[in-house]
């Protein structure tokens, strides 16, 4: 019997189960804000317990604005070659014809669920129950409550305590603060499927920090008692919140034994809000305490070219087959999570769209291969209706595994000054030349691919639509799962 089992193996007609995933991305958290990383006076044992159980990528880069980072993660390449240029005004939408990660992952059997942040798109067809996942639990536009001029827009009327939710198409009351929803929910989601003969995948979006900062009391009072200002202790309250949530997360899967069957991975959208990064020193009860602004000696912050506002956490873990407590430091970025996962699970990659590649080598191995290559970023964000050339040669930047090209002017060695305190673009004319060639490269295969600038502003609001029309046909009722 032994060898008939040990044959079947061989033969492909027995094959083990793909690992379970979990993927926890907050809001403009960036890299400073989690304790292990430097701040101190943050209490974040939840994710310093995964940096320790894990591996760790210490030069993880996204983009600077939250819809690109998201559309990057979920298509393996650039978010301007998903069409996306700003997060609002119909250009935050994921072009439809890209194949997302969950699509990617449910040709080898995946069953996927979203719970919190989508921000790819408002309008039905770009909805995420329409780009591969099969339970959604979201709120609208790029955060709750938020509305702007055009059909990127959250339920009307919501708060961040006891919101209202879209789950499965149809909008339901919750009970609570958003996070603790976000996450009981998932977890709950989670229970149903962990022993289900077909992996899943779990993506926890979370649109915590990100601005208002409004925290459950019992998160920010400790910080209120340092001297932190309302809205810093907001920001800070809502990271010990999440991370109060991610023990939870993780006690669960303590007791289902899932650690060995699961990859969980953390990190967070774009670099640390600039308002709570900036310099200045806060006064508790015991004297002076901490720079506000700490940024791990990293420049800049969201929106920014610079280091800071790409340089996020990414803490991944998979018991068994990744080495704890290890540390990755080439570069690499959002357009690389798509390939890896597709490697773990056995998936083809869709055609002719990926332009990142998998680093599960560098998790696995000691001194995996990592050749260098450029990276590209652009704050875009021009004006409804400008001609995208004429902010061609504005704010831009180019990273390869040594540098950094901010702008035409400015080129920084990252490994000798990762600070950003010293510039050498005239130092290194040869430099500047290939990394700009590079660029210029990149623009002209990005230009075609920008699918949303001539798109009209939508004369409605779809959430408040829906909103409204369910509101008369029956009301919100109160979620299943609402305690």
């Amino acid at each position: 019997m032994k060898w008939l089992i040990l044959s079947l193996f061989l033969t492909g007609l027995v094959t083990a189960k793909a690992p379970n995933i979990i993927l926890i991305i907050t809001d403009d958290q960036g890299y400073p804000a989690v304790g292990a990383n430097g701040t101190s006076w943050l209490r974040t044992p939840n994710m310093d317990k995964l940096r320790k159980t894990g591996t760790a990528f210490d030069r993880f880069l996204v983009s600077p604005t939250c819809s690109p980072t998201r559309s990057a993660l979920m298509t393996g390449r650039h978010p301007m070659k998903n069409g996306i240029t700003h997060t609002i005004l119909e250009r935050e939408r994921l072009t439809l014809n890209a194949v997302t990660l969950p699509q990617t992952l449910a040709k080898v059997g995946y069953h996927s669920g979203i719970f919190g942040k989508w921000h790819l798109g408002d309008e039905a067809e770009y909805q995420p129950e329409k780009r591969g996942f099969e339970e959604t639990f979201i709120h609208g536009a790029g955060g709750i409550g938020q509305a702007y001029d055009s059909s990127c827009a959250d339920a009307p009327r919501n708060k961040y305590f006891d919101p209202v939710i879209r789950h499965n198409g149809r909008f339901v009351k919750t009970k609570g603060f958003c996070t603790d929803v976000f996450f009981n929910k998932a977890t709950d989601w989670i229970g149903k499927m962990k022993d289900g003969k077909e992996p899943f995948f779990a993506y926890i979006a979370t649109n915590a920090p990100h601005s208002p900062y409004i925290a459950p009391d019992g998160s920010k009072k400790r910080f209120l008692d340092m001297g932190f200002d309302n809205p810093s202790a907001g920001f800070f309250g809502m990271v010990e919140n999440i991370d109060e949530n991610i023990g939870k997360l993780m006690t669960k899967m303590d007791e289902w034994d899932l650690w060995k069957d699961t990859i969980v991975i953390f990190m967070s959208d774009n670099g640390m809000a600039g308002n709570v990064c900036n310099e200045g020193k806060v006064l508790g009860k015991d004297g002076e305490i901490e720079i506000l602004g700490y940024n791990a000696n990293t420049k800049g912050h969201k929106g920014s070219l610079d280091e800071g506002g790409a340089r996020v956490p990414f803490f991944i873990r998979w018991d068994g087959q990744i080495k704890a407590g290890k540390t990755v430091n080439q570069v690499v970025a959002h357009i690389d999570i798509l390939p890896t996962l597709a490697e773990i699970a056995g998936a083809s990659l869709p055609d002719k769209q990926v332009e990142g590649r998998s680093f599960w080598s560098l998790a696995k191995e000691e001194n995996a291969e990592w050749p260098d290559r450029m990276l590209f970023d652009h704050s875009a964000r021009w004006p409804k209706g400008a001609n995208p050339d004429d902010f061609k040669w504005k704010n831009f930047s180019v990273r390869n595994s040594k540098y950094r090209m901010v702008g035409k002017e400015e080129l920084y060695d990252m490994e000798t000054d990762p600070a950003q305190k010293k510039n050498i673009a005239a130092e290194h004319p040869e430099i500047v030349a290939k990394l700009l060639s590079a660029y210029e490269k990149f623009w002209n295969e990005t230009r075609p691919l920008m699918v949303n600038e001539d798109a009209p502003l939508s004369k409605e609001r779809p959430y408040h639509v829906w909103y409204e029309r369910q509101l008369a046909n029956g009301g919100i009722p109160l979620d299943d799962g609402a305690k």
